[in-house]
């Protein structure tokens, strides 16, 4: 894992740019945080940390419990259960670790990355300080976490109802 994004030598015209490519791919992917203001993606994207992690590295181990929300950037993770099975693969955009965060647990799954994998990981304790200071942003935020589960279940409902099942 690799703190990226820091570079102090880097100009502010780049910051900036690094800046709205992060922020455009955030605001546009498929299964994003939809109901974000893009002032909420402001504040959360300056409180993040950005990481980079390598290829097969672990961003979060299932039945761990880590405290961060990780918000694909660049490059993709896949979904492991326990047993190595494949649930979900992860593209750029997308949220991990949002439902031990809804239920203040622990990881029900481990995820990792598919390859060189850039990643905001902002601590729950960040996000519910900004949550006490912009209450509206804290509504949209887990509104955006709740439509995203329902997709995501809907779309395992539809994989499973299309298989072919034996009895």
């Amino acid at each position: 894992m690799v703190a990226w994004g820091s570079n102090s030598r880097m100009s502010a015209q780049k910051k900036d740019a690094a800046h709205e490519e992060l922020l455009s791919v955030l605001q546009t992917a498929k299964n994003r945080l939809e109901y974000l203001t893009p002032n909420d993606w402001i504040l959360i994207v300056d409180r993040a940390k950005r990481t980079t992690f390598k290829k097969d590295d672990v961003l979060i181990h299932a039945g761990k419990q880590n405290k961060t929300v990780y918000l694909l950037v660049k490059g993709t993770g896949r979904v492991e259960s326990a047993g190595k099975a494949l649930i979900a693969k992860l593209d750029a955009g997308e949220v991990c670790g949002e439902m031990a965060f809804l239920e203040n647990g622990v990881a029900s799954a481990s995820v990792i990355s598919g390859g060189d994998l850039q990643v905001c990981a902002i601590e729950w304790s960040v996000l519910h300080d900004l949550f006490e200071l912009y209450p509206h942003l804290g509504s949209r935020f887990y509104r955006s976490l709740a439509v995203n589960l329902s997709r995501r279940m809907r779309e395992l409902i539809a994989a499973r109802s299309t298989a072919k099942v034996s009895i």
